[in-house]
């Protein structure tokens, strides 16, 4: 077994946030981080935690820009101090015409004070189209922001619409921090990319698709939050364990979409940490974990089910997730599907020639000591496969997914030791037979999660955390490769604070490193960034 990661969460997470801020706690995320040292740093250094330190930054790559003509497009100025949503209206740009080579979203925040991490998302024409996750701020103020590019929304951008952006938040003498943001669009004029012609969303559960459409992609934002055991949910234990969190089948979730009650599709949720996870903010005040800023979908390839759904009916669409226990809250999956028609046909009919579901593994098995330990694997297999015939002739589409999941959990009495060391994979093969050559694309997605936290006698809490995200994507056609890229985003902390006494007191030190490596057929980004107690010392791009 890999370095084991120790964390006490729901008992732990929720009183040490109440115990760092001096309240309640509070509906955010609690986890761990990279490495803190407390050995003696450079002169510009300091020793510990002060009461401000860098503005949050990310080791992803910026989105690319092309150049030429641009138009922005103010979509939400607000501040968010409770639970009360942001409404307006959008308008499409004056200039840049109707059609767009790219849609960059921005998002510009800043929050000073007290405050915990919060969710948000961003709704415009109902369509989810950016959700994201707050940085905690220090007492003297910090800035960030975040880029997105949403070309693939085009057809919502093209009209007026109502736009609702939420980022829930509470605001009292305590939590002081009121969390002010800006989002814009730019749009670029020029030659579009093959983006979706529609973007849909459900109502009341049903998706009633265009009758000529060819190609469908469902995407669901999928987040354990809410500030529950959901939110942790890779620590759920079986009984008859003595854990916090507890679940009956373990910690093995999957996020399933359905089609008239029938499994169309299969995904891994990614592990979020939010940026006061595993119970010890410092880890995140600089660097955030992968994907906390910049929440991204599961996406579902439905192409094979358009002949069912392209009778002109609404259909019923449902996401669940696999091994909630019954009756618990926590999960958000809002649903938009992206629609690609034939301009040439109005009704493109179609069959589900396949469809094979393998038996869904989930076994956790509990083992007592002095260190209690849940053992996991999981897993799930689905292939799915339909034609439609089209103005340019039958298309077949082949989907096969696979998943996997191996964790260890152990834990002391009490959960001053807490760690987990788990790897999720999900693993996706698309093939479209038809219009020429037949064309695969693979997608190997594995993440993972290798912890700890400890809390020791003398009330010293230290957090050690390791994050990956990686994936690798290969297209190939005729079964020569056509294009190829690949990513790695590991984020390592380790950061140490005393309980139970005055801020001033607690002598916080941390240590978070970042390294965001892509390559592939388009280039490659390589950035390193490190962060020590709040200062940034590290920022290297390697090409």
């Amino acid at each position: 077994m890999k370095r084991r990661i120790v964390m006490s969460m729901l008992a732990g997470a929720a009183l040490l946030a109440s115990t760092l801020l001096g309240a309640s706690p509070a509906p955010a995320a609690e986890s761990a981080g990279p490495a803190a040292r407390e050995a003696a740093q450079p002169a510009d250094v300091p020793a510990e935690f002060g009461t401000d330190w860098h503005d949050p930054v990310t080791a992803a790559p910026p989105v690319t820009r092309p150049s030429g003509k641009s138009c922005q497009v103010t979509v939400a100025e607000a501040q968010f101090r409770d639970f009360t949503p942001y409404k307006g209206t959008y308008s499409p740009p004056d200039g840049c015409g109707d059609r767009w080579s790219k849609v960059v979203l921005r998002m510009d925040g800043k929050v000073k004070g007290r405050q915990y991490d919060r969710l948000g998302y961003l709704h415009i024409g109902g369509v989810e189209i950016f959700r994201t996750s707050t940085p905690e701020p220090s007492p003297d103020g910090i800035e960030w922001s975040v880029e997105k590019d949403v070309t693939r929304y085009s057809d919502t951008f093209r009209g007026d619409r109502d736009v609702e952006m939420l980022i829930g938040n509470v605001v009292d003498d305590t939590y002081t921090g009121v969390i002010d943001v800006k989002v814009t669009l730019t749009f670029y004029a020029g030659r579009p990319a093959a983006n979706p012609d529609r973007v849909l969303t459900l109502r009341d559960g049903t998706l009633t698709t265009p009758r000529n459409s060819e190609r469908i992609v469902a995407e669901v934002y999928a987040t354990g939050s809410g500030g529950g055991c959901e939110e942790f949910w890779y620590l759920a234990a079986p009984d008859p364990a003595p854990y916090s969190c507890k679940a009956a089948g373990g910690p093995y979730r999957e996020v399933q979409i359905k089609v008239d009650g029938q499994l169309a599709g299969i995904a891994a949720p990614f592990p979020h940490v939010w940026t006061g996870g595993w119970s010890n903010p410092f880890l995140w005040y600089v660097i955030p974990g992968p994907r906390a800023f910049d929440v991204k979908p599961i996406e579902y390839d439905l192409t094979p089910f358009a002949g069912l759904l392209n009778d002109g009916r609404p259909h019923r669409v449902e996401v669940s997730v696999v091994g909630v226990p019954e009756g618990q809250s926590g999960w958000s999956a809002p649903v938009n599907v992206l629609v690609w028609q034939d301009a040439e046909r109005a009704h493109v009919t179609g069959k589900l020639t396949a469809h094979r579901a393998g038996d869904l593994a989930n076994s956790s098995a509990y083992t007592p000591g002095s260190e209690h330990r849940v053992d996991t694997k999981g897993g799930h297999r689905l292939t799915v496969a339909g034609y439609v015939d089209t103005s340019h002739g039958r298309v077949t589409t082949t989907v096969r997914r696979s998943l996997a999941n191996d964790s260890a959990h152990s834990w002391t009495d009490g959960e001053n030791l807490d760690a987990l060391d788990a790897t999720w994979k999900d693993d996706q093969s698309v093939t479209v037979d038809g219009r020429g050559p037949a064309r695969t694309t693979r997608t190997q997605r594995t993440y993972t999660m290798d912890g700890s936290i400890v809390i020791g006698a003398d009330d010293r809490l230290r957090t050690v955390l390791t994050l990956g995200d990686r994936a690798a994507v290969v297209a190939t056609q005729d079964g020569r490769r056509t294009h190829w890229s690949r990513v790695d985003d590991t984020y390592t902390g380790d950061a140490a604070w005393t309980l139970n006494v005055p801020r001033d007191q607690r002598r916080a030190v941390g240590t978070t490193i970042e390294r965001y490596r892509a390559y592939g057929s388009d280039g490659c980004h390589d950035r390193s960034l490190t962060s020590v107690q709040g200062v940034l010392t590290e920022d290297r791009i390697r090409c």
